[in-house]
């Protein structure tokens, strides 16, 4: 008796695996980021924030942007307003799934104004649908180019930690 609620829940799980469709819901998936990065092409502010969900984060590339999506949207919205957000063409993208096919992670190669950049996030599937929680922008630096960034940042990088361990 003992074991029949693991067993229930693997059995439930196995069940919800065996009925995900992988070929679909990566579909589903790259049209959603698809139309999120148009969305920002756009500047429409709705459609691009209603992409994520109520507890998703963003994380830029500067060292400070960790942002909630309420401090996200507060901080693009004069952007979108004045119709310019920024444009992000994806050019590869890998697409990975939990065992229950609730959960994606993605990572993707773009082109942008600040050159090649990555992206990777996490997407939950609620219903039918699914939702950005969290997503993670990175400018790619060459590795023969590496030294010369670090010279580039090292005084800002000085400031920021200097103010971080001041904060925390």
């Amino acid at each position: 008796m003992k074991y029949t609620f693991p067993i229930l829940l693997l059995l439930a799980a196995c069940q919800t695996t065996k009925n995900f469709d992988a070929t679909a819901a990566t579909n589903n998936i790259h049209q959603v980021i698809d139309d999120w990065h148009k969305a920002a092409a756009d500047a429409d502010f709705d459609a691009y924030f209603g992409a994520m969900s109520e507890g998703a984060i963003f994380i830029g590339t500067d060292a400070t942007e960790n942002w909630t999506k309420e401090e996200f949207a507060a901080f693009c919205r004069p952007y979108f307003d004045k119709g310019k957000a920024w444009s992000f063409t994806p050019f590869d993208r890998h697409i990975y799934f939990s065992v229950s096919g609730q959960t994606a992670w993605f990572d993707e190669l773009l082109e942008t104004w600040m050159g090649t950049c990555i992206g990777s996030g996490v997407l939950e599937r609620k219903g039918d649908e699914w939702t950005i929680e969290h997503y993670v922008l990175s400018v790619k630096i060459p590795n023969e180019s590496v030294q010369d960034v670090i010279e580039v940042k090292a005084a800002q990088d000085s400031l920021f930690l200097n103010r971080y361990e001041r904060e925390n």
